[in-house]
């Protein structure tokens, strides 16, 4: 999956990520074999919305807050978007945040 291109590379793994799941910037930052690269993901979700294939709106912080949200237009639509795809929200954090969890490094073991 390595392109060379960080960014690419976290685009990638984001559009795998499977509607009504989420994962968290550094699950992606660990699977792309840099794990002190969390905030870097998340640059990488801020420069995300000009590229409507990826949906930057399911990574999320380690604890399942929306911290990405006020990077959206408006920043309520990160929550709208999510439970559009039946992902629960309440006070900024997604609940059952365990359950729904995607992580690249098990779901795309080969």
């Amino acid at each position: 999956m390595a392109s060379g291109d960080f960014f690419t590379d976290v685009y990638d793994v984001v559009r795998l990520i499977p509607k009504g799941r989420v994962t968290s910037y550094g699950a992606i930052a660990n699977y792309l074999g840099a794990p002190r690269s969390s905030r870097m993901v998340g640059w990488a979700m801020n420069a995300a919305h000009a590229l409507p294939d990826v949906p930057a709106h399911r990574v999320v912080n380690r604890q399942g807050l929306l911290t990405g949200k006020m990077h959206f237009n408006p920043p309520e639509r990160m929550q709208q978007l999510l439970e559009e795809e039946g992902i629960p929200v309440k006070k900024d954090q997604i609940v059952n945040f365990k359950q729904i969890f995607w992580d690249p490094g098990v779901e795309l073991e080969l």
